[in-house]
Formats: structure tokens, C-alpha cells, sequence
């Protein structure tokens, strides 16, 4: 039996985009706030008692919303990482982790998506 191993693309050369599922807008201040629906049942009972609202927004900090600024669907995570170093120039030794760990969760709470 012939095995051939899978090579997975460089993460460095991965284009994420915002997901066209989650509305987001840019508020008064610049910051981008992603409009998340809270759907299901148990969201339903604490809407019901709690009165938990139907639409929760996430703010994104300054470096947040910058980063969401350039996904733009042709940069890369690398491309990201050096814009987010120039404006950032504070953070530039810690900035590849930070890129990375945010795109992490962003990507787990479903906000991105990989360009295909």
C-alpha cells in the first residue's frame, strides 16, 4: 500500500476573511463591533427571564480592529502580522504570537473564515 503523507499549507500563507454570516459594523470610535444572534434554547429561557438580549455585540479593541482591518481577503496571516508590527511598533517582538492567538479566536467563535 502506497501512503502518501499530506502536507498542510504554511499558516503564514493563509488568508482569513470576515465571515459573511456574522454583521459587524465600525462604531463612532473606529472599533469594529461583530453582531452575534443568540439562538437556541437555553438562550431563549434567559432572554424569557433574565431578559438577556437577542443580538449581542462584541467590541474589538484598537488592536483588534485593526487586525480585522486587514483582513481584506488577499492578505496573509504573514502580511497581517508585518502591517500589525508597523502599527504597533510597541509589541513588534510579542506581535506573531499575539496575531496568532487572536485569529485563533476569532476562527473558534466562527467571526473568520479561510479564504478558499
Amino acid at each position: 500500500m502506497n501512503r502518501t503523507k499530506k502536507i498542510a499549507p504554511n499558516y503564514m500563507d493563509t488568508v482569513f476573511l470576515p465571515n459573511p454570516d456574522r454583521p459587524w459594523h465600525r462604531s463612532r470610535d473606529g472599533k469594529i463591533v461583530i453582531d452575534v444572534e443568540n439562538r437556541g434554547i437555553h438562550h431563549r429561557i434567559a432572554q424569557k427571564i433574565w431578559h438577556k438580549p437577542k443580538v449581542s455585540h462584541i467590541s474589538l479593541d484598537a488592536y483588534g480592529s485593526a487586525l480585522w482591518e486587514c483582513m481584506n481577503g488577499s492578505n496573509t496571516v504573514y502580511d497581517i502580522v508585518m502591517a500589525m508590527k508597523e502599527q504597533f511598533p510597541q509589541e513588534e517582538d510579542r506581535m506573531l504570537d499575539r496575531v496568532v492567538t487572536f485569529l485563533g479566536t476569532l476562527q473558534n467563535n466562527r467571526f473568520i473564515i479561510k479564504k478558499k
